[in-house]
């Protein structure tokens, strides 16, 4: 009798642990949350387009590469490639000229001549409007997805970017690092209604602030809540 309450007062305890730790996350991401709003209240998606189908195919090329980047790439790029069927039917070797300077040029472009072949085929050239019609085209994942439905059609989403992924880590809201685990975490924590927005808020703060390498967290507003979670100590450091 005695293994079994002591059984059970383990678990009571753990579950108890538990719940004041979700509880501390919950509060943690409201601060978030209100700061990151306050701070960026027009955050929106930077990559420049005029179509639906030009978002696709810029948000394609932002993996591995800066929206900078790719923004440089694309007056080019659109000029020459208006429809679907332009990229489905480009010389591959034409389409890796103008997206060079994005990277991995010869994997992207196959990718976007597969993509925009099944758009063709069955979707009459047009974009389909689900996470899950977008994410079965080649070369498209949620995040390119989720960057797609939320900032054409309103659609709540989660970006989870290589700034998201780091930032999720660093403030205590996820102890995860796949994506698909991570941004799960988010949609629990984060209301509905702010999933869009809170996706390039993070985005905006990451390439700001919150840098990969020496984050600035002397001058950021959530310095005083935030856990820092893999930030180095700046004394420890001096101390060595």
């Amino acid at each position: 009798m005695a293994r079994k309450k002591s059984g059970t007062s383990s678990r009571t305890i753990k579950a108890t642990k538990n719940s004041r730790s979700e509880a501390r996350r919950r509060e943690l991401a409201e601060k978030v949350v209100a700061t990151l709003r306050q701070l960026y209240p027009d955050a929106k998606c930077s990559l420049n387009y005029r179509t639906p189908l030009e978002l696709l195919v810029a948000t394609m090329l932002s993996a591995q590469c800066t929206d900078e980047r790719v923004n440089q790439v694309t007056p080019a790029l659109f000029a020459r490639f208006r429809t679907a069927e332009d990229y489905a039917q480009a010389d591959q070797k034409e389409l890796e000229k103008y997206i060079r300077p994005t990277g991995f040029y010869r994997a992207k472009a196959k990718n976007l001549m597969a993509c925009c072949r099944a758009l063709v085929e069955k979707y009459g050239g047009q974009l389909p409007q689900t996470l899950e019609e977008l994410t079965k085209l080649p070369g498209v994942g949620r995040k390119t997805a989720n960057v797609v439905l939320g900032t054409l059609w309103g659609v709540p989403g989660i970006v989870v970017d290589t700034h998201v992924r780091r930032l999720a880590r660093r403030m205590g809201l996820t102890h995860h690092t796949d994506p698909l685990k991570i941004e799960q975490d988010l949609m629990q924590l984060i209301p509905r209604d702010e999933w869009v927005a809170f996706g390039h808020r993070m985005i905006y703060h990451g390439r700001q602030v919150c840098l990969a390498r020496k984050p600035k967290c002397d001058i950021c507003a959530l310095h005083a809540f935030c856990p820092k979670v893999g930030v180095a100590n700046k004394k420890t450091k001096r101390l060595r």
